[in-house]
């Protein structure tokens, strides 16, 4: 462990107020580096609290950044933490005018050169991108990690042109607790329940406006960077990892930036929806902290330390593992590319026809014994609760996280199997080319890459879903033809994983995946040819060719040095059922079945963080339970509760305050329903409670 002494600089903490031009103030703790000289900046603005929620994160990269010659920045969104103002929508203009005058302040300083960088994970590397894209001449480089160029069809409310079920409707939930918090006593004084009242009074909850725009308009290509990347001329540090649902953005800043001549680099490393450097699984980690701070002292202070001298795109791929819910480390081994896409990696195709293996049962001839081309018609109508071995839709390096062995979702599938001869090497985006026939008008189709061990065991290696009213572009809902045969490709996300000889890689398609994915009316499935239907992999080759040799030495340069880590802030964390702990202790994820009803109920704990103590006193309670339910024959029983209770108090100030957050979600064939509820305590006294209710109609969904 790193300890504060053992930095070059000694660091000094500042916590104050950032005037704004409406005259607003954000609340902004800065780590300051103990120097007469004026010192570049680096900014992480977000709504997620820095006095308590992401405390412990911060004190891991603002003070190292301090400690070698930044001011290292964290605010507040208006509306959040101890800001003043009242929240706003995710990613909207107020946030956006207000981190650029956030960015313009600082430059203007004495403390600091002008020179500004800008970093962030999940939202934090959303607006880092977006601000980016404002082209503020004061911001010279950022780095995003585990965020999305695409908030439409790359985020956590649509996935393929379908509704997320499991996160559209958990983050809305997430995110209506956040903004119910109230502003801390420490720094409001007496003022607090004031504004606390007059935050909550002023809130609404995400998830009408989510499921009021159920195709791609302007409101997602709002903050949507991949509207226009020519307008990002910071460099660019993109960084994800294969077990977090944002890691194509690195794959398409890597492509277009460096298309475009932009200064980028793109790292996808075996991570969750985390630091690269943070002890939660899966590793191997790397010196994150090393590696950013080389790019900060390049773009910032003009160091010529070979920051852009490494490749284009750096990407691990996973040596193929047994299926579990959590790793702590992954097998597998670094490989470089100093194009992207790469011209070493060839899509190749592999037909269906003559693949299928099961089941027997969906295996049908249409009406005059043959589809078109004389192939066979397999039908694919599967049940509702395919997907309850999904895993979570955003795994955070949490024992229960990752999908589990798939041979109960590929037993509700229809699976093509292709036996595997030589080890074979995906990197890149599949995509599935299928045939297809609906019944109805609507449908969807989710297609899942599987590893087949020799013992039978499935682990999922990547997946994609398409909805097929978004099949001509997510900006439309084109109703299917009945009874035709159409057309459509399904596009896969990226990954980086080596299937060894001897296994069986499947091809399992699914016409539900619940709760990922909202189930369509009716879901009486497609029929599929699969003499017209291919799987196109992104096969890497590293052995062929004349210049075999420097591809080898070029995987072989990538090379990281173990994570440095500071010693980490003082919270203490009860677990539950100990004195001082919320809560009551139950498992992170658990799938029952009423065989009566016909019913499959998944409760989730996505342990977030539970109880801890700061030490300054701050006492942060938090529980949660998001539930699932779905009866296998029937779409429209889909329905959806999560509950926040959020407690903080101070002891010593007197101070006692809690929030319980509840939504819900539920459908039939012409809308989808939506209810919202909030209540506030100070102390025992309920000061706010306040209920949403809303029809939205189904347009696309």
């Amino acid at each position: 462990m790193l300890k504060p002494e053992d930095l070059p600089f000694d660091v000094k903490i500042i916590e104050d107020w950032i005037p704004l031009s409406d005259g607003t103030r954000l609340w902004m703790k800065a780590w300051m580096p103990v120097t007469d000289e004026p010192v570049p900046a680096i900014l992480e603005y977000l709504p997620y609290r820095h006095g308590d929620w992401t405390a412990p994160r911060d004190h891991e990269r603002h003070p190292f950044y301090a400690g070698h010659g930044y001011a290292s920045i964290r605010v507040d969104i208006r509306g959040h933490g101890s800001s003043e103002g009242v929240p706003g929508d995710e990613y909207d203009q107020q946030e956006h005018d207000d981190g650029l005058e956030v960015i313009e302040w600082i430059a203007k300083q004495d403390w600091c050169t002008g020179k500004v960088g800008m970093f962030g994970i999940s939202w934090g590397g959303f607006n880092s991108l977006q601000l980016a894209s404002y082209k503020p001449e004061a911001l010279k480089a950022i780095v995003t990690v585990c965020s999305t160029d695409d908030r439409y069809d790359n985020d956590v409310h649509y996935f393929g042109g379908s509704m997320l079920g499991i996160d559209m409707h958990a983050w809305a939930g997430t995110m209506l607790a956040f903004e119910s918090r109230p502003v801390d006593k420490r720094v409001w004084g007496e003022k607090w329940l004031d504004q606390w009242k007059y935050r909550l009074e002023n809130i609404e909850p995400f998830i009408d406006t989510w499921v009021a725009h159920q195709v791609r308009d302007d409101y997602w290509k709002h903050g949507s960077v991949c509207e226009d990347y020519s307008s990002l001329d910071a460099a660019v540090m993109a960084v994800g990892g294969w077990y977090d649902p944002y890691r194509d953005t690195v794959l398409r800043l890597t492509e277009h930036l460096s298309a475009l001549g932009k200064n980028v680099r793109g790292i996808v490393g075996p991570w969750a929806h985390q630091y690269p450097d943070r002890d939660l699984r899966p590793g191997p980690h790397i010196d994150f902290l090393g590696e950013t701070l080389r790019w900060w002292d390049h773009w910032l202070k003009g160091e010529d330390n070979g920051a852009m001298d490494t490749p284009l795109f750096r990407g691990w791929i996973t040596d193929s593992v047994p299926p579990r819910s959590a790793y702590e480390k992954m097998p597998g081994r670094w490989v470089a590319e100093n194009q992207w896409p790469s011209p070493h990696i060839k899509p190749t195709e592999l037909s269906l026809d003559g693949a299928h293996v099961a089941p027997v049962a969906a295996q049908t001839t249409n009406s005059d014994g043959a589809v078109e081309d004389g192939g066979v018609e397999v039908r694919v109508a599967s049940p509702q609760d395919v997907g309850a071995d999904a895993g979570r839709y955003f795994p955070y390096g949490n024992a229960a996280d990752l999908p589990v062995d798939q041979r109960s979702d590929d037993g509700k599938s229809v699976v093509f199997d292709f036996p595997v001869v030589e080890d074979i090497d995906i990197l890149g985006n599949a995509s599935v080319k299928l045939r297809v026939k609906s019944p109805t008008e609507r449908g969807q189709v989710y297609v899942r890459i599987n590893d087949v061990a020799e013992d039978g065991s499935s682990t999922l290696v990547t997946r994609g879903n398409l909805n097929f009213s978004a099949r001509e572009g997510r900006d439309k809902a084109v109703a299917m033809p009945v009874g035709e045969w159409v057309d459509v490709e399904v596009p896969i996300t990226g990954v980086g994983y080596r299937i060894p000889a001897g296994h069986v890689l499947r091809v399992a398609i699914s016409s539900a995946y619940w709760p990922w994915v909202w189930p369509q009316p009716g879901g009486e499935g497609f029929s599929l040819d699969p003499a017209a239907s291919v799987l196109v992999l992104p096969m890497r080759d590293s052995t062929d060719g004349d210049d075999a040799g420097e591809r080898a030495a070029l995987d072989a340069s990538v090379r990281f040095d173990d994570p440095v880590r500071l010693v980490p802030l003082d919270v203490k964390y009860p677990e539950a059922g100990e004195a001082g702990a919320a809560g009551t202790a139950r498992p992170e994820r658990l799938i029952s079945q009423d065989v009566v009803a016909n019913e499959t109920v998944l409760q989730v704990d996505p342990a977030y963080g539970g109880t801890r103590v700061y030490s300054d006193g701050l006492h942060y309670d938090e529980d949660t339970v998001e539930t699932y339910w779905i009866n296998k024959d029937d779409p429209l029983s889909a329905r959806t509760e999560s509950v926040w209770t959020v407690g903080m108090r101070r002891p010593d100030m007197d101070w006692d305050t809690k929030v319980v957050a509840t939504t819900r979600m539920r459908c039939d064939a012409e809308n989808i329903y939506t209810y919202s509820h909030v209540l506030a305590y100070n102390g025992d006294e309920l000061i706010f409670e306040k209920t949403w209710e809303k029809a939205h109609p189904r347009i696309a969904s």
